[in-house]
């Protein structure tokens, strides 16, 4: 019996921790980027908290490879126009055998140099162009956007998305666009 109180009494503290460094990895993100994706949102006209989010999903809170390795917080490939740094990991490339092959992504020499050629990448694509029509408010609109305009492979990636910017109430930023001064 006393075994089982202690291995109880440890599991609890356990998830304790676990879920006490989610919820700072969380806050982290959220509070480390939203001015960088507010500051965006008013120079090119992309929702914070499409940016936010996308920052989110696509690099892990920042903890994916990319993320740590090159600073890329999207997901964005080199593609033939990119003459900047790289970075290559597997993905989603398969060479004519049907092996996965290494995908060639930007690499930032910072997490803003990221947020700002997200922008860049997306306004100045005629892929994207019709979301800019979209309301800066309507983040459920940009989000499915995003997804048939191709951004992502994932067949859920604008329901991830929604999640994410409702679950941390991520729309906030889209409707108060001052930079907080730090």
């Amino acid at each position: 019996m006393q075994k089982r109180k202690c291995f109880a009494a440890i599991l609890l503290c356990c998830l304790f921790t676990l879920n006490f460094s989610f919820v700072d990895h969380t806050e982290a993100y959220i509070n480390g980027y939203s001015n960088l994706a507010i500051r965006e949102m008013n120079r090119v006209g992309i929702p914070a908290s499409i940016t936010l989010a996308q920052g989110i999903q696509e690099s892990s809170w920042g903890g994916g490879t990319l993320a740590r390795e090159a600073n890329n917080h999207f997901g964005i490939k080199c593609k033939s126009e990119w003459t900047g740094n790289t970075y290559y990991i597997e993905d989603d490339d398969y060479d004519q055998n049907g092996n996965l092959t290494k995908s060639c992504f930007r690499a930032y020499e910072s997490i803003d140099q990221s947020y700002i050629d997200h922008s860049d990448f997306l306004i100045n694509s005629a892929r994207y162009a019709r979301l800019f029509e979209i309301p800066i408010t309507d983040y459920k609109a940009w989000a499915h956007g995003l997804k048939a305009c191709g951004y992502a492979t994932d067949p859920d990636y604008a329901i991830k998305l929604i999640r994410n910017i409702e679950k941390y109430q991520l729309y906030q930023y889209d409707i108060a666009p001052q930079i907080v001064e730090e």
